[in-house]
């Protein structure tokens, strides 16, 4: 992992000499399994104030540009949080632009209905995000007179917001010293200490870690630059040990297994779902779209109707049992328009979107909220999810080919 020749002969005191702790935390840290709490230990003042100097003088000369690093209103910086999670910096900041150019205070978005609200996510992926700070900017409106809660249990109880989001909006808006753990963060700490576990498995420790190392006098800086660490210097993958501040202090550094930590779990294969998905287009050249059901996924979003594929039916089958289960209509399938792969983060789909023709009945929302007739002009009105966006460009598509 980028170490130097000197480095692998001569190596730094083994982390656990740092600690305070006791001689059985090795083997303790080493034998714990899901579930069980790993032995608290305490870093040596020295090696405290080690970690939070060098950090913080990393930072001050290599940290990130950032929009929401030159505000200190809690709702902006709140939005960034939110949009940050597991969603890359470079996608969010035309997102975050666009959403503060759109609401710019809490009480605006509390005000807007949800479909605006979506339709401003869409892309970004993980819409319950979404729903989530509509639902909380409203409890900010209603419970705190539209202004973000000061106190750790006051900002964990709205709507979306978790132990890491509101310590990262405690400590930007206000300097407060409340730790944070988001990925970057237990990357981080799992091989400063190498953590001889997974750190979902870990997370009582792992917070231990985070609270330890804080700098109380600068919070604010403090987590943005550990936050930094994790994003641009320790990464997942090929991390970048000789220009770490804390690599004197890394004990998967000096151990030379840099590459071992985080240590991860054994997961099943991937779900592979193959749906079936209706185009239905009446009289009139309109298309029926659906709303769906608030929970799930992509729970308020729009789509075009269908369903998964079961065994020894044929796609065209599923598309027509799919639509008269959910809409109670009739209708005649027709060609293939277009076949969409898509991954989510625990599954993956295959859409198989074909033409079909309105035939009887008064399309119901029977496993919907809403079902809608609309024009292909109207229809970018509406907020889909990624995959179904690629349909509309197919439909799109079809239809400059039949002028």
């Amino acid at each position: 992992m980028g170490l130097s020749r000197r480095s692998l002969m001569v190596r730094s005191q083994p982390f656990s000499s740092q600690l305070d702790a006791s001689p059985q935390l090795g083997k303790s840290l080493a034998s714990s399994s899901a579930g069980t709490r790993l032995s608290s230990f305490v870093l040596s003042e020295q090696v405290v104030c080690e970690l939070r100097r060098s950090l913080l003088s990393w930072y001050a000369s290599q940290g990130r540009d950032l929009p929401w690093r030159q505000i200190r209103d809690p709702y902006a910086i709140w939005i960034s949080e939110v949009m940050l999670q597991q969603t890359q910096v470079k996608t969010v900041i035309p997102y975050y632009e666009r959403w503060l150019a759109r609401f710019p205070t809490v009480k605006e978005l509390a005000a807007a209905d949800q479909q605006t609200v979506l339709k401003l996510w869409e892309g970004l992926g993980y819409y319950a995000r979404a729903r989530n700070l509509h639902q909380a900017a409203q409890q900010v409106v209603a419970a705190h007179g539209g202004n973000f809660p000061r106190d750790l249990a006051g900002a964990i109880a709205l709507k979306g917001i978790g132990r890491t989001t509101a310590g990262g909006i405690l400590s930007a808006a206000f300097n407060q010293p409340v730790a944070i753990l988001d990925g970057n963060v237990k990357r981080v700490l799992a091989r400063l200490t190498a953590l001889p576990a997974p750190p979902n498995k870990a997370l009582n420790h792992l917070w231990a870690v985070s609270e330890q190392v804080l700098d109380l006098q600068q919070p604010r800086d403090f987590n943005q630059a550990i936050m930094d660490l994790g994003a641009t210097l320790c990464t997942r993958h090929n991390p970048a040990c000789l220009l770490c501040p804390w690599q004197p202090h890394c004990a998967a550094y000096n151990q030379n297994a840099v590459s071992d930590f985080p240590m991860t779990e054994s997961r099943p294969p991937v779900p592979h779902k193959r749906i079936g998905v209706a185009v239905i287009t009446d009289n009139q050249g309109n298309i029926l779209i659906d709303r769906r059901k608030q929970e799930g996924l992509l729970g308020g979003l729009w789509e075009f109707p269908g369903g998964k594929i079961e065994p020894d039916e044929t796609v065209e089958e599923c598309v027509k049992r799919e639509i008269k289960e959910e809409l109670d209509i009739e209708i005649e399938v027709g060609d293939r328009l277009v076949t969409i792969e898509h991954a989510y983060t625990h599954f993956k789909v295959t859409l198989n979107v074909f033409n079909c023709k309105h035939l009887s009945g008064d399309p119901q929302p029977l496993e919907s909220d809403e079902v809608k007739w609309v024009t292909l002009e109207e229809i970018d009105q509406y907020p889909f999810p990624k995959a179904n966006s690629q349909i509309i460009e197919a439909i799109k598509e079809q239809a400059k080919k039949l002028k």
